[in-house]
């Protein structure tokens, strides 16, 4: 029984591998230290197991800060099958390519910075010009080059692809996902500056729009022919959702590790627990599961050097 299992110290040696650290995070069994642990072994079992249809979900801010290059990682690896994430996330991953982030600080004048042409994501500053400014300048032309293929009613996997082979920056997330033949799936595909565009292209292509319910075709298909599922779920929204929402369809994940700093207490789906999820059929009683309450731009660093050691 695990009352009888005792808690061990911490042994931290000059030179410790980031992984070997993590290592003793679940022997050391301490509050949300254990949990990352745990979820660091989830996730190797998962990623092993050959069977099992394997969702990497994730909201878009994290891709403003170096996490980016954690999820481009993952992607180049080709170590989930499925991405389900939010407009942002294409934003972000495209004007890092062409322009730069700046370090920045939560207390900032933000009318001050308004005035300058500067918006602020948390703790990172985003010049006009390296977002809304360059996407358009970028992305119109491209919209334009997809549309001469023939193109018309894609997909959103379809069109992330279209993009990420018209590019070449190995830094990016959208490069390796068409490189690789990894769906990228964008439910809120209008929610962003990518969507923007696409309804400014609208306004003279009106036989161009993306088709969300092929995507919706395209995803029934593979959560209905998998013989096991699981999902890291990175922060909570529409992405979470619809991760969760297609796997009720074949009684639920069997691997779910969630990392979120969300609260439950006010009945958010950002904020909701494994636990709920299995009310709704959404993972499976059984399903080796664990909530990591921790901010991703830490955890996810220390729990990925960890799972690159164990597989």
């Amino acid at each position: 029984m695990a009352w009888k299992r005792p808690v061990e110290d911490f042994r931290i040696d000059g030179g410790m591998k980031a992984s070997e650290l993590v290592s003793q995070m679940e022997a050391a069994g301490g509050f949300g230290g254990k949990h990352l642990g745990q979820g660091v072994d989830i996730i190797a079992d998962m990623l092993a197991d050959k069977e099992s249809v394997n969702f990497l979900s994730f909201p878009a801010c994290i891709n403003a800060t170096g996490t980016r290059g954690i999820i481009k990682d993952m992607v180049k690896r080709k170590l989930f099958d499925v991405l389900i994430t939010t407009c942002g996330t294409l934003d972000h991953d495209l004007a890092r390519i062409w322009k730069k982030y700046y370090h920045g600080e939560f207390e900032l004048d933000d009318a001050v910075l308004r005035e300058k042409g500067v918006n602020r994501l948390g703790n990172v500053l985003v010049p006009n010009e390296s977002y809304g400014i360059v996407l358009e300048r970028r992305l119109q032309p491209m919209f334009r080059d997809i549309y001469k293929t023939g193109m018309r009613r894609p997909s959103t996997r379809e069109l992330i692809w279209a993009v990420g082979e018209r590019l070449s920056d190995e830094d990016s997330i959208l490069y390796w996902a068409a490189k690789n033949k990894v769906p990228v799936y964008v439910p809120g595909i209008t929610d962003g500056a990518f969507g923007c565009q696409l309804w400014m292209f609208y306004q003279e292509h009106k036989d161009f729009s993306p088709d969300v319910l092929a995507d919706e075709q395209e995803l029934s298909g593979l959560v209905m022919g998998a013989k096991r599922s699981g999902a890291l779920i990175i922060g909570g929204g529409i992405s979470k959702h619809h991760t969760i929402w297609w796997n009720q369809f074949k009684d639920g994940l069997d691997y779910a590790v969630y990392l979120t700093t969300a609260m439950e207490q006010d009945g958010s789906l950002s904020g909701a627990r494994v636990r709920e999820a299995v009310s709704w059929g959404k993972v499976k009683p059984r399903a080796k599961q664990v909530n990591i309450d921790a901010d991703a731009t830490i955890a996810l660093p220390l729990m990925y050097a960890a799972v690159l050691a164990k597989l």
